[in-house]
């Protein structure tokens, strides 16, 4: 499943209509919930809506909705387990969570480290701007390439876009690693950085929630990314019953309807 970028303003609409609904998902535990055949400990980074954040102090978006799907079909309760995202991979080997389900693309350097299920969604990095008449020049990612030299470009630390950006944008004016999405966001706005780089499902609902302060997307993808959930190695089985859900969710359709629910435009 990917998502169609060449119509901005309308994903934009249809995102802030898909970000207002509300799914009823499970309150997150303690910080430390140890390991249990009957749950399925779920390590989220809320802060990266509408893939996974926090509505009315409940973990939501689009990867709880699969959480709750996957511990249904696994017969195991879901519990959420709230990571910082440099923590991800550590927590999950130190056998603090079972599975990482938090927006996470699958990268060599991970693979080294964790499994990861089959993909579920295909996206991408794309650039957030204030002030998007200053960029009408660029039309594709090879001018955004060019042009970044000119750039202070934001990321957020340990995250694909922070990787990509030090190799395709290594003339960039300057590169600057923020722990958090809303760090920099704080930052884009303020004049700071003159670009923020990170995935697109997250660059476009922070784009619909602030609209008003002339933030808008590069109606351009830097890349193709595959989403999918990390586990131990050492958890073969449990790899094999989320690939199964996987196979199963997108042959009945529910894979489909949920990610819709959430991101309104993906095909």
């Amino acid at each position: 499943m990917t998502i169609p970028f060449h119509k901005p303003t309308q994903l934009l609409a249809v995102i802030m209509i898909g970000s207002m609904i509300l799914c009823a998902c499970a309150t997150p535990p303690p910080a430390v919930i140890e390991a249990d055949p009957g749950l399925l400990r779920v390590g989220v980074s809320p802060d990266a809506p509408p893939l996974i954040f926090k509505q009315n102090d409940e973990v939501s978006g689009l990867e709880a909705d699969m959480a709750a799907a996957l511990a249904d079909h696994l017969a195991k309760k879901a519990v959420f387990v709230e990571v910082p995202w440099e923590d991800q991979i550590p927590a999950l080997l130190d056998n603090r969570t079972d599975t990482i389900m938090s927006g996470m693309s699958i990268t060599l350097p991970r693979q080294h480290m964790i499994a990861f299920s089959k993909p579920y969604f295909k996206s991408g990095l794309m650039i957030l701007v204030k002030d998007l008449h200053k960029f009408t020049f660029i039309t594709n990612r090879e001018t955004a390439f060019a042009q970044s030299i000119t750039w202070r470009i934001g990321v957020v630390k340990g995250t694909t876009g922070e990787a990509f950006i030090r190799q395709k944008s290594t003339g960039a004016k300057a590169i600057r690693a923020f722990s958090n999405q809303d760090e920099a966001l704080q930052a884009l706005m303020a004049g700071r950085i003159d670009g923020f780089v990170h995935d697109a499902p997250i660059v476009l609902m922070m784009a619909a929630q602030h609209q008003t302060a002339g933030i808008r997307p590069l109606p351009i993808m830097l890349n193709d990314e595959h989403l999918a959930w990390g586990m131990r190695k050492d958890a073969p089985g449990l790899v094999e019953a989320v690939n199964a859900f996987i196979d199963q969710a997108k042959r009945n359709g529910t894979m489909q309807t949920t990610i819709k629910r959430w991101i309104p435009l993906a095909e």
